[in-house]
């Protein structure tokens, strides 16, 4: 008698192997990572461009809150690319997935902390709350608010004008020193990474956050740069995602710069 299984009986053992495989892989879930992003070109806004993450939600925010306006910030159309100040244009590269919609004008003024500064601006001016419209300055040491420099004229004419203003006289060393520190485990949409440098720091402002079941939690985060353009939401490096994991380590890796967890502040 052969030893040898026949034909038949090798082609039951290989079915039921692969019959098994396809088994255990329906039943474990895709493991949950920005690769998992499904983009909707045709969003408008932030919420509506980047579905979460498999097994992610988005954390709630109450309409009227920072969290909220950053989550919904109006987007370019999909494959729009940076402007410059100049009105030359930055490719993606592996930097950015979507441009924030919002103007800058022709000066190289509005960089990293400037673009931080003028989505905090934005959103209290759309509120109306234009006595919270201050930032600290580099020179004196003081905040400068937008109501002492508008007089009587609160328009938005007016408004960029105190903006440019402030970018003039403000930096990451500045925003750094208005900002309190937080625990990195604490983040919450609206809160920002900045580092003051010699002779350069850095700064970008966190847009959205989801969270699963088990409490961990991704968030996307925004920036502008040098010199002068418009704000971009940044892909998480190795992805096409703009999600980014909570580091394993104390370091944040993002396309054009690395921060700190210690390096987490809040308005």
């Amino acid at each position: 008698m052969s030893v040898y299984p026949d034909m038949k009986t090798v082609a039951i053992l290989i079915c039921l192997i692969s019959c098994t495989y396809a088994a255990s892989r329906m039943e474990r879930p895709p493991a949950p990572g920005p690769e998992n992003t499904i983009k909707n070109v045709a969003g408008k806004d932030i919420n509506a461009r980047f579905a979460e993450p498999d097994s992610f939600k988005r954390i709630w925010q109450d309409s009227g809150s920072f969290g909220y306006y950053l989550r919904h910030l109006p987007l370019k159309a999909d494959g729009a690319l940076v402007a410059y100040f100049n009105g030359e244009t930055k490719q993606p590269g592996d930097v950015y997935c979507a441009v924030v919609d919002m103007p800058i004008s022709n000066k190289d003024l509005q960089q990293c902390a400037d673009a931080v500064m003028r989505l905090r601006g934005e959103y209290l001016f759309s509120r109306g709350a234009y006595e919270k419209i201050s930032f600290r300055f580099t020179g004196d040491g003081r905040m400068h608010g937008f109501k002492e420099y508008a007089g009587n004229d609160y328009s938005y004419n007016k408004f960029r004008k105190y903006m440019e203003y402030v970018f003039g006289y403000a930096n990451t060393a500045s925003l750094k020193k208005q900002l309190k520190p937080v625990p990195f485990s604490s983040m919450q949409i609206g809160d920002v990474l900045v580092q003051s440098g010699n002779p350069y720091g850095h700064a970008v402002i966190v847009v959205d956050i989801c969270k699963n079941a088990k409490g961990e939690k991704m968030y996307m985060l925004a920036q502008s740069y040098m010199p002068a353009q418009e704000t971009q939401i940044l892909l998480s490096p190795g992805t096409q995602s703009p999600w980014y994991a909570a580091p394993e380590r104390s370091t944040i890796v993002t396309p054009e710069w690395t921060f700190d967890t210690s390096d987490l502040r809040r308005w």
